[in-house]
């Protein structure tokens, strides 16, 4: 089972669901290339007025599926695509994407899941959701277009936090730091999304590509930083980081 990402609709407004039942919703390399293909069918739809992206299972996404990780990260062209064309095709897709998204988070968001979070333009969250990007016990970095996007939305010091120091942060914090619009209790998060939605959807749909385009512009792009930055794929740390995570002990560095 490598997971899937559905898109189910609800009048006006898409629903985009991640699944990857066992496996708190972890985007395989499949699941990143469906995420690419679903958000350039939602551009290209005149039908959609708000898209919803949510988790299945009480749990937005837990970052990647590093069980799948030894057959490609070792070989720095393989990392290379995989960061490149892989994730940064479905990040690029949704960053592209002129229809208003909201994010629904709940349960875990971590490394993938602030990434795909961070493309939203609205983020809500459950009170008991938690976030963060602790790689660095996977002995890797982030990638850099994926990392500035994570520096843009949530912060510069909280990007430093959740990289350098491998913090873990709840919805509270995370509200007063910027990164979500809004806090709920657990369990009621669908229907103030599907309200919420909706009430977007009622509005004008070509000011809201329009206001996504300018506020595009306004922010700019996140770029990749040259040819060094997957050199470390064939390193002692990066092998050790992620074969201790797959036996379930912790990396000696």
């Amino acid at each position: 089972m490598t997971g899937r990402v559905h898109l189910t609709m609800h009048g006006q407004v898409a629903q985009v669901t991640l699944s990857h039942p066992g496996k708190f919703n972890a985007m395989s390399r499949a699941m990143w290339r469906e995420l690419k293909t679903v958000f350039v069918e939602l551009q290209a739809r005149t039908d959609v007025r708000c898209v919803i992206v949510v988790g299945e299972g009480g749990h937005f996404c837990a970052g990647g599926d590093i069980a799948e990780y030894p057959g490609f990260r070792f070989v720095e062209a393989a990392l290379r695509d995989f960061h490149e064309d892989d994730v940064w095709g479905g990040l690029g897709a949704m960053l592209a994407c002129d229809v208003p998204l909201l994010a629904q988070i709940e349960g875990n968001c971590m490394g993938a899941g602030v990434e795909i979070a961070s493309c939203c333009d609205i983020r809500v969250s459950s009170a008991g959701a938690r976030f963060g990007a602790p790689i660095a016990k996977l002995g890797f970095p982030m990638a850099p277009r994926e990392a500035a996007l994570v520096a843009r939305e949530a912060g510069v010091a909280t990007a430093r936090e959740m990289l350098l120091e491998a913090t873990v942060f709840d919805a509270a914090e995370m509200k007063s730091r910027g990164f979500l619009n809004t806090v709920l209790p657990d369990g009621t998060l669908t229907p103030a999304l599907l309200v919420r939605a909706r009430r977007i959807a009622a509005l004008s749909p070509q000011a809201a590509r329009l206001n996504k385009q300018a506020l595009r512009a306004t922010l700019g792009s996140t770029e990749a930083e040259g040819e060094s930055a997957y050199r470390y794929a064939d390193s002692a740390e990066h092998r050790e980081g992620i074969a201790a995570f797959i036996a379930k002990r912790s990396p000696v560095f």
